[in-house]
């Protein structure tokens, strides 16, 4: 499936709250707002590299989540992934 409209930024509001002021669907909210999966993904790679180089510098799963913006939990679960694969 390729995306027809241009992401538009929510700006800190909901897909609900944008389709309401607006009069569309939620789902039409989230199509227009939602970056592509491809964008995505390569976000969340850079990240996890990130991630296993700030573990590898010996730094702390809160310290890492500090960091890189994200829960502890996520650090977590991007340190076992990494293990499992």
């Amino acid at each position: 499936m390729t995306q027809v409209y241009a992401r538009i930024p929510r700006n800190g509001k909901t897909a609900r709250e944008l389709a309401e002021k607006v009069g569309m669907s939620s789902r039409t909210a989230q199509r227009w707002t939602s970056e592509p999966r491809e964008v995505y993904l390569q976000r969340a790679a850079q990240r996890h590299e990130r991630i296993k180089e700030l573990r590898a510098a010996g730094l702390s799963m809160r310290a890492i989540s500090k960091e890189v913006g994200i829960a502890v939990s996520a650090v977590h679960y991007a340190l076992q992934k990494d293990q499992a694969a």
